[in-house]
């Protein structure tokens, strides 16, 4: 090995940013370098096969031991022998046993010029004579102190102890690239993370300002707040249940929100909307390569949540072959990518969502029972949008202000024919249908008068009356007096317009009907009004 040499490869070093070129390009550049015959690096890592490991009788301690990282290098006797492989009987050495264990255990070099008398320190001493390795260099890589691991060369002639120094200063060389190529993946990681989270809350954020806040004042939303501060405060899984549209999200929001993990971000996941084929990966993550399609590792929800809240929406559609490997990182809070064996560790708070009975579905055998006690620790039903008729004029006007703006129109006037008009519909999206039946109501005002006919359904406004049940005993109207009822009812709204059937402010639209239609009935009944 020549000065010239080892300088010419750190430089090829110094140019890459990934750890796994750094390695090949160190152990392939001194394998090319004359009479060298097998180059091999070793990092140092925590311990992970030490079940199988073939020095784990040797083994001091598991925590941590030196992986083969890197490996180069060609026989003389027998070239299909493959010395890349990082899987044979040295692809652990336990730190501060052998040779290679010294050196990475105490940060002190080794040379060995004449392997010849120097029997204990090898294993396979057979396979040296064959080969003619004559001397053994093994020089730690330090960077700030630390080391990093071990470099290793076995060479065909004796190695002298200028090589040896420079050599000393390679590996140096070598400790730094490893470490900057290290802290760019890293900062690499960091900024996948960041863009991560941010595409995710950009959806999120998306998502929440179209459906609006938690807004009421009903007895019935109250007693759901009322359940929100305590367990916000707590790192406790909640399911939350109730039917498409009552605001299942927002509840989660809020819990996220109020909570110790506000600061982290909040993760959502729509399970429904998950092929099966693409479940592990959309949680799990995958590396690149590991199915087609996967042109580059990308981390899962789960990891993404790291340290924040998942929000597990339409949990109940997760298929129940599925369901197992969602609970062992429920359980265990572990999880591999897939393509991957690094088992990778998460602290993640849960929030499920479902419209479905879990319960029903756990006794039909379509949902995991385990799965369903541990995402209910604390269970919230949200009640739907007719159980707190109360609370719409209150999201009415919350919508109509936030739709005017998004419209760029004149916020048009909720009157008291409206809110009834609302409040006799059953509802069946529950708050989102609300905000739809608003919106298109607001586009077909273009600025003026608020127009429900055309945005709300006519056969739901009207369905609560058409089941209504009679009450027997009730008490009820003749003809005579339905139509002197009615005739009261119309000057009464006649004389808070003052006189205007037509326009703001009008007649017509204090009872929630068409100009034409009342104007229609008052001439039937004979009732004199002001021309508009």
């Amino acid at each position: 090995m020549y000065a010239e040499a080892l300088q010419s490869i750190a430089l090829a070093v110094a140019q890459v940013r990934s750890v796994d070129l750094v390695l090949a390009r160190i152990v392939h550049g001194l394998a090319a370098q004359p009479d060298v015959a097998l180059a091999r690096l070793w990092l140092i890592a925590p311990g992970d096969i030490c079940g199988v490991c073939p020095m784990r009788a040797e083994c001091p301690d598991r925590t941590r031991c030196l992986h083969l990282a890197a490996s180069a290098g060609g026989s003389r006797e027998s070239p299909e022998e493959e010395w890349a492989r990082l899987d044979g009987a040295f692809r652990r050495f336990p730190l501060g046993v052998r040779k290679v264990g010294h050196i990475g255990a105490t940060g002190e070099p080794i040379l060995l010029q004449s392997l010849g008398g120097q029997a204990d320190w090898l294993v396979r001493g057979e396979w040296a004579r064959r080969e003619g390795i004559q001397s053994f260099a093994g020089q730690p890589l330090v960077f700030r102190g630390a080391v990093l691991g071990v470099l290793a060369v076995f060479s065909r002639r004796v190695l002298g102890a200028q090589e040896f120094s420079w050599l000393r200063t390679f590996a140096d060389h070598a400790a730094v690239a490893l470490a900057n190529a290290r802290a760019f993946e890293e900062v690499a990681r960091l900024r996948g993370q960041l863009e991560l989270e941010r595409d995710y809350l950009r959806e999120e954020v998306k998502d929440a300002l179209s459906f609006g806040e938690l807004v009421g004042r009903s007895a019935a939303l109250q007693r759901v707040l009322q359940q929100l501060e305590p367990v916000a405060a707590t790192t406790a899984s909640v399911l939350i249940l109730g039917e498409s549209g009552v605001g299942k999200e927002l509840i989660a929001r809020a819990i996220h929100e109020h909570g110790p993990r506000r600061e982290r971000p909040l993760i959502r996941v729509n399970c429904a909307s998950i092929p099966r084929e693409l479940f592990e990966s959309e949680f799990f993550g995958h590396v690149k390569g590991a199915f087609t399609g996967a042109l580059r590792d990308r981390a899962g929800r789960f990891q993404a949540a790291d340290g924040g809240t998942l929000f597990l929406d339409e949990v109940g559609e997760i298929p129940l072959e599925l369901q197992g490997k969602l609970l062992r990182v429920l359980q265990e809070g572990t999880f591999e990518r897939v393509g991957e064996d690094v088992t990778r560790k998460v602290d993640v708070r849960i929030v499920a969502a479902t419209n479905r009975d879990l319960k029903a579905e756990v006794a039909a055998g379509r949902f995991r029972e385990d799965l369903y006690y541990r995402l209910s620790v604390f269970p919230i039903e949200v009640p739907p949008l007719r159980q707190r008729r109360e609370d719409i004029p209150l999201l009415a006007e919350h919508f109509l202000r936030r739709l005017s703006a998004k419209l760029k129109l004149p916020t048009p006037r909720l009157t008291l024919a409206h809110v009834q008009a609302l409040q006799r519909y059953d509802w069946p999206g529950n708050v989102r249908e609300l905000e739809n039946v608003l919106e298109r109501a607001v586009i077909l005002s273009r600025g003026g008068r608020l127009r429900l006919e055309g945005a709300l359904p006519e056969a739901g406004a009207t369905r609560e009356r058409k089941v209504a049940t009679p009450v027997p005993g009730a008490p009820f109207l003749t003809e005579k007096e339905w139509r002197q009822r009615e005739q009261e009812n119309l000057r009464a709204a006649l004389a808070a317009a003052g006189g205007k059937v037509y326009g703001p402010g009008g007649a017509a639209e204090l009872l929630g009907l068409a100009p034409t239609t009342l104007a229609s009935r008052l001439r039937a009944l004979g009732i004199r009004h002001e021309k508009s």
